[in-house]
């Protein structure tokens, strides 16, 4: 353990009798209350909660949250995850009085602007994806997929095909087979070349009628475009099936190509990774998806529609589409992430966003000229808006791990790049800087990685130093404040 004091439990904090606020006696009536609530329900005895006092409280939390990274606060080179900085003027704007104040319950007539800009978002969207339809509704990009999927298996019902099978590359996200799953489809793995490409003599011995859906993510997730998209769409269409743009590397192709064009028939969006959202935290996320034309029937409901009437422009949410697969969320979605895409995507506009992928390459393949003397990037010379390089022959030589390299770098105030995926190269350390960041910050972080492989090895095998905590998963000393409570206090 490191700042012992600043990571106390409260329940460690906790003294009897001590009060950060005192109640109002309870004013309703409750002479009858064993008769409204079943005895089974009711409590025979005080929760065992801290008793402490509110500056207690309040530097608990402080002391904690100092103990936090953030884009806010440190770079976060985080590869596959496209952690840039999110503008506070999105912040301000998506929270405004006539966003936050609604009700999910509200008329559409009382909902017009806010309406307005999810059918605007909606249309942007399509065209940035050169895709048809747009449904906001789905709560993230897994969430994206599954809805996706569950488009697709619906489009087929109504074909009256049974397809049964869903092919993912081997570097592809988890989450891919995990919706494919979730979806009742069967996962199959499509291997990938020495190039970290599609192995395409692989995917031909694979793809048959049985076959529904091909998810691929372009650029890949080692950050090479798939120069055989193309291909790959006439071949999986030739089959029968569709072709699934798994959107989470959006950023390095924003103005410049779309998965429509290449052949795509579905995709979702990460606002957070492309449009700048919060991101993190398990908080409230959004996964829109866009589809093809045949497709859009099956989106889920509602779906914003404008019709024009005597007075103008009337936007409302469509709930009568038979066809589609019902809701995936409650309400219309996470409005305030969407508000802040939108609010992304007008300030940029399409050269704008061009230029934020444009940007997005090059600060990758900057990066990737200056680290790879260092840490050998196996795959490729150069890179889309991420790149994978390799702590293999550090492992071998000197015994210092992909590992220990990203725990070392938190000592730095950098927080640590996505090590061990994917898992077609051997100690990976996947890399994004995005575009946000400037070529100060991208030499600085180059640097401290030449640094810390020059460092004494026993120093990086029990790396961080200077942290909160430090290797919770291998140390059990972090375990001890929280072992020590749950046995001075058992459950009753």
């Amino acid at each position: 353990m490191r700042n012992k004091q600043a990571t106390r439990l409260l329940l460690e904090l906790s003294e009897p009798g001590r009060r950060g606020a005192v109640l109002p006696e309870c004013d309703v009536p409750c002479q009858n209350l064993e008769n409204l609530v079943p005895d089974r329900f009711l409590a025979t005895s005080a929760p065992n909660l801290p008793e402490v006092t509110e500056p207690e409280v309040v530097r608990h939390y402080a002391n904690l949250s100092t103990l936090n990274m953030s884009v806010d606060t440190h770079f976060y080179p985080l590869g596959s995850c496209t952690m840039k900085y999110n503008p506070k003027r999105n912040e301000r704007l998506a929270a405004l009085p006539g966003i936050v104040d609604v009700h999910p319950y509200q008329s559409d007539r009382s909902l017009q602007g806010l309406l307005r800009l999810f059918f605007e978002l909606q249309q942007m969207l399509a065209e940035i994806s050169g895709l048809d339809a747009v449904s906001l509704q789905p709560a993230a990009g897994a969430h994206g997929e599954m809805a996706a999927l569950m488009v697709a298996a619906a489009y087929f019902r109504d074909q009256g095909e049974l397809r049964n099978k869903v092919l993912t590359p081997d570097s592809a996200h988890g989450t891919n087979p995990a919706s494919a799953k979730m979806c009742g489809f069967e996962s199959v793995t499509v291997k990938s070349t020495p190039e970290g490409f599609v192995d395409m003599e692989d995917l031909r011995s694979k793809l048959d009628e049985t076959v529904a859906v091909f998810m691929i993510t372009n650029p890949n997730t080692l950050g090479l475009f798939e120069c055989n998209v193309a291909a790959i769409a006439e071949e999986v269409h030739a089959h029968g099936g569709l072709i699934y743009l798994d959107g989470a590397n959006m950023n390095a192709i924003l103005g410049i190509t779309r998965p429509g064009d290449f052949g795509a028939d579905m995709m979702h969006f990460n606002p957070h990774k492309t449009f700048s959202g919060p991101h993190g935290g398990g908080g409230p996320g959004a996964g829109p998806i866009a589809v093809a034309e045949k497709l859009g029937d099956y989106l889920p409901v509602p779906i914003v529609v404008k019709t024009n009437s005597p007075d103008g422009p009337f936007f409302h949410l469509e709930f009568d589409r038979p066809q589609s697969i019902g809701r995936v969320r409650s309400f219309f979605g996470n409005c305030g992430v969407l508000v802040r895409a939108y609010c992304y995507l007008l300030t940029h506009g399409g050269p704008g966003l061009r230029r934020v992928a444009e940007n997005a390459v090059l600060n990758a393949n900057y990066l990737l000229s200056r680290v790879k003397h260092f840490l050998p990037v196996p795959q490729s010379e150069s890179c889309m808006h991420e790149f994978v390089a390799s702590a293999a022959e550090l492992k071998q030589d000197r015994g210092i791990a992909a590992m220990d390299l990203a725990k070392r770098l938190l000592d730095y105030g950098i927080h640590a790049p996505t090590v061990y995926f994917p898992l077609t190269v051997k100690e990976a350390i996947m890399i994004e800087p995005t575009e946000t960041e400037s070529k100060e910050t991208l030499d600085h972080f180059a640097e401290t990685l030449f640094r810390i492989i020059d460092e004494p090895v026993d120093l990086l095998h029990e790396a961080p130093h200077t942290t909160g905590v430090s290797r919770p998963d291998e140390v059990a000393a972090a375990r001890k404040p929280i072992l020590k409570w749950v046995a001075n206090n058992p459950p009753t």
